[in-house]
């Protein structure tokens, strides 16, 4: 059976800021550089789980401008099924304000929903065919929370694995937990949503014990460089990231092609903890690159790293 991943989130067209440094509170500084190019964490994880291998379909609303024209061009390209993908002819398409430090690799993100803001429960269950055929159902929290519920509720009610990465991070119901098999904060939602601090893998593993108790099967906390801590009732393991050095150029995306990956990996039929390890591989490689959709690496690009 052909790996097969369902995710739904929003395409979001990037305007990309680079510099030698983030302005602070009130301070304007001179960038490097300027440019676009696509984004949106869910459109971001769905060309990630498509170059890692998998057949995507993407659940999104798109803006009736040419940032959405853009986004259709882009799932044309890459092989995403385009199906289930909504237009909002009177509401502009999602934009994201992406400020790169480039001596450091380090951002911070804007983002505005438009159209994708605007995407129903209903349609989602529209759309419920394109989850139900699928292996893994992937989702984050830049759709409307309704209509992410909705997504998780017909996975789950099919035995379709779910993920939610629950980026931008904020207090969810308590009833969103056990829909999750699989939840992939970073240390920083992490925080959020346990209201626990999380700056080390000691840290990070306090924070799994609680998400396991709100209902979460597994939980997947990435740690940036410092790879990636993963709890669930058999397994308990910090599981480092691959260091890339000198190579890293943009850390934007990194967390897109680790969840975008790891959905592959899993549909593929990898173990929990080998697709983690897939997911740590696409994240490495695509710091190296800049841009976020751009930098997601190809299938045989992270079978390369993992058997370096």
């Amino acid at each position: 059976m052909t790996a097969s991943v369902s995710v739904l989130g929003i395409f979001a067209m990037d305007l990309i800021f680079r510099t030698n440094r983030l302005p602070v509170t009130g301070e304007t500084v001179v960038g490097n550089s300027f440019a676009t190019g696509p984004g949106g964490k869910g459109s971001n994880q769905a060309v990630a789980a498509r170059r890692s291998g998998a057949e995507v379909v993407l659940i999104s609303k798109l803006g009736g401008d040419d940032f959405g024209d853009t986004g259709r061009r882009l799932y044309e390209g890459e092989g995403i099924s385009s199906e289930y993908l909504l237009t909002h002819p009177e509401v502009a398409n999602a934009a994201a304000v992406i400020m790169v430090n480039e001596q450091t690799g380090d951002n911070s993100i804007i983002v505005v929903l438009g159209a994708a803001g605007e995407l129903t429960p209903e349609e989602v269950r529209n759309a419920a065919s394109g989850i139900t055929g699928s292996q893994v159902f992937l989702t984050n929290l830049e759709v409307p929370l309704d209509a992410m519920q909705v997504g998780l509720e017909i996975a789950h009610q099919h035995q379709v694995s779910t993920i939610l990465n629950p980026a931008p991070a904020i207090v969810l119901d308590t009833d969103i937990y056990p829909l999750c098999d699989y939840i992939t904060p970073n240390e920083t939602e992490a925080e959020i949503l346990t209201g626990l601090e999380v700056q080390t893998v000691e840290q990070a593993a306090t924070a799994a014990e609680k998400f396991l108790e709100m209902g979460s099967e597994t939980v997947i906390i990435t740690l940036g460089k410092n790879g990636v801590y993963a709890r669930n009732a058999e397994l308990a393991e910090h599981i480092p990231t691959f260091e890339m050095g000198d190579r890293v150029v943009d850390t934007t995306g990194a967390g897109d092609a680790f969840n975008g990956g790891f959905a592959a990996a899993l549909a593929e039929g990898l173990a929990l903890r080998e697709a983690i390890r897939f997911g740590n591989a696409a994240a490495a490689l695509s710091v190296t690159k800049h841009g976020t959709a751009p930098s997601m690496p190809q299938a045989n690009e992270i079978r390369e790293l993992l058997n370096s």
